[in-house]
């Protein structure tokens, strides 16, 4: 099998990464250990792991958590001996390409029909779920910009701008959801043309590409760099944290993508995989998923977070995901041999 040097480092990891899961605990407590993949920040797993495991206290949730790439990657190269039981939290785009190997069950959880139609697999035994949105955000350092007498940006043509010259930091969408999420949007909202035009552009203002979508925003709160490309929920936290940033939406429109749910087809506890399954469409999860997203699949329950003061679904680009995922190699091949020298070290 031909491995890329980002599928190779998954399948040396797995042991210690899988060391995560080890059954003794569980087992000497009478309990059912479930195996999650998840690309969720590592701050939302211990409240979503604790509002589960009260509600099933039979069931013991061990996650196996990095950057959306890394995850779905390592999902990929394990496709001939799958290790997790589910996935929850990883973005629909790599679900759709798990769906498309074949490796997820068709389940319909219960409580799926009050789900918002558009933040669901449409069919009938869905493969995948939608948990909330997640959209492109930048975090502008204030202190920074005013140092530099540097604008603060409005939209993501403003970052092309001479005055942004090596101040810019954003994930690599190889590694990074929030970064493919934005490269297809422009991909998308720009066309393939023009959008690799403008990334060029913005290429000769980027400091680095990290390999979190977090980081960049942390970057930016820091004043390591004056602006950080990230996404709303790591801008609202920094911002809550006392970060001196303006939290910008571009008017273009934003990427998204979305945190979703699926089910392994080889999981050898199908019960309690289609438990959390369950659990994952209900009111109590939506309410814990909308303490971070100002979107999630539930109507009725978003709040708007503190710092995010626009209604952020009315700012989404258009997302063909279908797309997004049917492009993701050809798009990320490409990115790379364009732009790879400035990515960070791994």
């Amino acid at each position: 099998m031909h491995t890329t040097p980002l599928t190779r480092r998954f399948l040396m990891t797995s042991a210690a990464a899988l060391s995560l899961a080890l059954p003794l605990a569980a087992q000497a407590q009478g309990k059912t250990e479930l195996l999650v993949y998840t690309a969720l920040e590592a701050d939302q797993i211990k409240a979503y792991k604790e509002g589960f495991e009260k509600d099933h206290p039979q069931i013991e949730l061990k996650f196996v958590r990095d950057s959306t790439g890394i995850v779905t990657a390592k999902l990929l190269a394990e496709k001939a001996n799958p290790q997790a039981d589910v996935v929850w939290g990883l973005a629909a785009t790599s679900l759709k390409l798990l769906d498309k190997e074949g490796m997820l069950l068709p389940y319909a959880p219960k409580g799926l029909d009050a789900i918002k139609p558009h933040m669901r697999d449409p069919r009938a035994q869905p493969t995948w779920v939608g948990m909330n949105v997640w959209s492109s955000a930048m975090c502008v350092n204030t202190v920074e910009a005013g140092k530099k007498a540097m604008p603060v940006p409005k939209s993501w043509a403003d970052l092309t701008q001479p005055a942004y010259k090596g101040q810019i930091t954003m994930p690599h969408p190889a590694s990074s959801g929030t970064g493919y999420l934005m490269v297809a949007a422009w991909l998308q909202m720009m066309g393939e043309q023009k959008g690799w035009a403008y990334m060029d552009a913005l290429h000769q203002n980027m400091g680095t590409y990290t390999h979190s979508g977090s980081k960049p925003c942390r970057q930016a709160g820091a004043g390591e760099y004056a602006v950080g490309l990230s996404f709303e929920y790591r801008a609202n936290k920094t911002k809550k944290e006392g970060a001196p940033i303006a939290i910008v939406l571009p008017s273009e429109g934003l990427g998204w993508d979305m945190e979703a749910t699926g089910v392994m087809k080889t999981s050898k506890k199908p019960d309690a995989a289609k438990a959390l399954a369950d659990w994952a469409v209900t009111r109590k999860a939506n309410e814990l998923y909308a303490k971070n997203f100002a979107v999630v699949a539930l109507p009725g329950v978003q709040e708007a977070l503190e710092y995010i003061e626009v209604d952020v679904e009315k700012l989404l680009a258009k997302n063909d995901f279908d797309w997004a995922a049917g492009n993701r190699e050809r798009v990320l091949a490409e990115w790379s041999r364009r732009y790879e020298g400035k990515a960070e070290k791994k």
